[in-house]
């Protein structure tokens, strides 16, 4: 039960489920985003009461009309995730690939892929290591450095030399897309991509739930969903210049040395990029007080956010960051619908005050 103050609307759990899964199933790696756009403008779209605008880059923004209109507000979530391009085709017809993000190869070898060419095929295939047989390569199969030039992906395709793979339509510069492999049990949402498409279906079920209860934000509101956030510049343009604050809803990492969990929203207060906006956050942590919201507060030192890109870019916005706890993150993702629908309550209680 709600604190004294502004109650906030009833969350639908499963309308917030069924955005996420149709998201993280809609390829976007960055740079090739407009399919996990159009999904969530049309989502936006179907709530109706809010205005809906494209950015120049390719970014999608939402405007509703606040009870007042003299100090606006924007949140911001990326729908863009890690993901790769083809850099050369080998002589054996198998891609090698220029990543997109900061990962490590060892979180996406073995993963099923998706070769997204510029005529619009797509092409099945699989990122493994040259030397994967461990039948053939004996040690090598283990003891082979994981890098660029020993990453490759097998087409599923009759494909044995490069001009057969030229053939198919896959050209230098095409993008890849990894598997997500989604799977719900016991309350958890396992799958690649949460961050931070699990922030994008935070931020339209509770827009979706304040138009549903009937309320309006206490200030006007943009929400703001970027598309180059992997690549380190999503919010360092678009974000309405009357904006007083921004808060950013991203994953909070989880793992050893954090108090981020699963279950919780986390209030990140300092990451690579340094502290964010000591007031703002401590307002914010107030209001999960106030509405009894599971919360922790963190510090991650390998994490930039699309607040600290508009910081850099010369946003004046005081800037917040808040999230759900994910595990594992730019590896095999995981968090629980508790962590969701604490980061929607969280998101509902500072739209409302």
């Amino acid at each position: 039960m709600d604190a004294p103050g502004t109650p906030l609307p009833e969350i639908d759990e499963s309308l917030l489920l069924r955005v996420l899964v149709d998201l993280l199933k809609t390829p976007s790696p960055t740079g090739f985003c407009d399919e996990a756009v159009l999904f969530t403008e049309k989502v936006f779209r179907s709530i109706g009461g809010v205005k809906v605008s494209r950015t120049r880059k390719g970014g999608l923004l939402v405007s509703i009309v606040g009870e007042k209109d003299d100090a606006p507000r924007a949140l911001c979530a990326h729908v863009d995730t890690l993901g790769a391009m083809v850099k050369t085709i080998k002589s054996n017809g198998r891609l090698t690939l220029s990543r997109i993000g900061g990962y490590a190869w060892n979180t996406v070898e073995g993963e099923g892929c998706t070769i997204l060419t510029r005529d619009g095929r797509r092409v099945r295939g699989s990122l493994l290591i040259t030397t994967a047989s461990s039948h053939v390569h004996g040690a090598k199969t283990a003891d082979t450095k994981r890098d660029d030039d020993t990453m490759e992906v097998r087409l599923d395709e009759k494909v044995a030399s490069a001009a057969e793979t030229s053939a198919l339509g896959i050209t230098v510069g095409d993008f890849v897309a990894f598997d997500p492999r989604v799977e719900l049990t016991n309350g958890f949402i396992r799958s690649r991509h949460l961050d931070d498409k699990a922030g994008v279906a935070c931020l339209v079920e509770a827009a979706r739930a304040l138009a549903s209860a009937g309320l309006k934000p206490a200030q006007t509101t943009y929400i703001f969903i970027t598309n180059f956030e992997e690549t380190g510049h999503g919010a360092a343009s678009g974000i309405p210049a009357g904006a007083t604050e921004l808060v950013a809803v991203d994953m909070a990492a989880v793992g050893e040395g954090q108090t981020s969990n699963e279950f919780s929203s986390t209030l990140c207060v300092k990451d690579s990029s340094g502290p964010y906006h000591r007031g703002l956050s401590n307002r914010l942590r107030k209001l999960a007080e106030q509405y009894r919201i599971p919360h922790q507060v963190d510090i991650y030192p390998y994490y930039s956010s699309d607040g600290s890109a508009w910081w850099k870019a010369g946003g004046e916005s005081a800037v917040a960051l808040i999230g759900p706890g994910v595990d594992a993150s730019h590896n095999y993702e995981r968090t629980h619908i508790d962590a969701l629908t604490a980061t929607t309550r969280w998101v509902l209680a500072y739209l409302l005050n």
